[in-house]
């Protein structure tokens, strides 16, 4: 054979043999670049995905806490209150117990003593409040609520004198908007009932939808209070 046409041969051979070489070499790089590729966005998302995870259950207990922060304060009932001898002081504390209410006492600036509220004495206080209308305008330590604007029910409780409710709650109502309030009164008495004392308050109110109410004696048992207070949950 010709010594050139040889020569050619081996070049060529060899030619095509680096070639080969260099496609399998490429070849492989670029799986293990593609493997790596896949392995750091496989750990990315993977980090993503635990980082969501971690916010998420942050954001969970987050919620939780102040879930259980405002479950106390969110309370949307008042109980507010006149007790001049305690018989309606220990029935609204019974009922804002049951309804989970808050809490407000009416207390005048000038306190009614025992003598105060002897009804059967023509110069006692309460007799001569009685016979004069103009000496009921009962000025309060304190005739407002804190965050008023929070409570959709009211609860009014007091004693009845005279066949109405005790006039230093007169100052209280009328010193309060009740608009978009649900009102529900309620008295202790002796013998007397509720009479048209909720009526009257309510004509002394700004707004609010007033309901019935209810009369308790003066010292009415713990399941008398809860039957009725069910009646309201």
């Amino acid at each position: 054979m010709n010594k050139k046409v040889l020569i050619g041969i081996i070049v060529a051979i060899l030619v095509i043999i680096a070639v080969v070489a260099g496609v399998i070499i490429i070849n492989n790089n670029n799986t293990k670049n593609n493997n790596l590729s896949a392995m750091n966005g496989s750990e990315n998302d993977n980090m993503l995905v635990g980082e969501n995870e971690q916010k998420e259950n942050e954001e969970d207990m987050t919620n939780s806490e102040q879930e259980k922060n405002t479950t106390k304060s969110g309370s949307k009932t008042l109980v507010v209150y006149y007790s001049a001898q305690n018989h309606t002081k220990a029935v609204a504390e019974k009922i804002a117990q049951n309804l989970n209410a808050d809490i407000f006492e009416i207390e005048p600036e000038e306190k009614y003593s025992e003598e105060d509220l002897n009804w059967t004495n023509r110069n006692s206080r309460v007799s001569k409040e009685h016979d004069d209308e103009s000496l009921r305008d009962i000025k309060l330590k304190k005739d407002t609520v804190d965050n008023w604007s929070d409570y959709d029910t009211v609860l009014i409780g007091y004693p009845i004198w005279w066949g109405i409710a005790a006039w230093p709650v007169d100052t209280f109502v009328k010193a309060n908007d009740f608009n978009g309030k649900t009102v529900i009164p309620f008295c202790t008495s002796t013998s007397s009932g509720l009479g048209q004392s909720g009526k009257l308050l309510e004509k002394e109110a700004n707004g609010g939808d007033w309901k019935n109410g209810q009369r308790f004696n003066e010292r009415p048992s713990d399941s008398t209070i809860k039957n009725w207070t069910d009646g309201i949950k």
